[in-house]
């Protein structure tokens, strides 16, 4: 008995390791993790690159090395205080997004905006698919841009003034140096 379960398991070894490696599954890297006033939750990420339409307004996902996401959101921290009415987890719209990728041993840099996205998941919240400037293998430094809506973009009624005034908050930036993105960029979504 003992060698046939020994027999069969060295088969499947064997198997296995005629097979490779399997590609990588889809991995996100979570780059930072940012409260602002008046308490909206930001989760800046790094996830495999996309199908994203519409296609004359994205990378296409053979251009992308990485689809860089912004997850927004009232807090659902109950030790940070949120605006009265405002859903703990919902989505956070109208807000401005930009990065600045910069390979720190070339110095070279990638400038992108993001845009509302949908999925599955993550449901609604700001991306943009994007080719690193360099290798994945490199190290990067991204900076991340965060703004209001504009005045066009959104009104306020007197009780939101009165309380917590305008804009919706200030802007703001956030740096996340030495980043690696290799794994992310080697990994796929399926």
């Amino acid at each position: 008995m003992t060698t046939r379960l020994f027999s069969s398991l060295l088969a499947l070894l064997l198997i296995a390791a005629g097979l490779g490696p399997a590609p990588a599954l889809a991995q996100e890297r979570v780059l930072g993790e940012e409260v602002i006033e008046p308490g909206i939750q930001l989760t800046f990420e790094a996830a495999p690159q996309d199908d994203v339409t519409p296609y004359d307004q994205n990378l296409s996902e053979e251009a992308t090395d990485v689809h860089l996401e912004v997850l927004v959101g009232w807090s659902e921290d109950p030790d940070v205080d949120v605006p009265e009415g405002a859903a703990r987890g919902g989505f956070v719209g109208y807000l401005q997004f930009f990065a600045t990728l910069t390979n720190e041993a070339t110095g070279q840099e990638k400038k992108v905006d993001f845009i509302p996205h949908l999925t599955l998941g993550d449901a609604m919240h700001y991306a943009r698919n994007i080719s690193l400037p360099g290798g994945p293998g490199d190290s990067y430094t991204v900076t991340m841009d965060v703004r209001p809506p504009s005045e066009t973009e959104m009104a306020f009624h007197e009780s939101w003034r009165e309380a917590h005034g305008t804009p919706l908050f200030e802007a703001r930036t956030f740096t996340y140096e030495s980043l690696d993105l290799a794994e992310v960029a080697a990994a796929t979504r399926e």
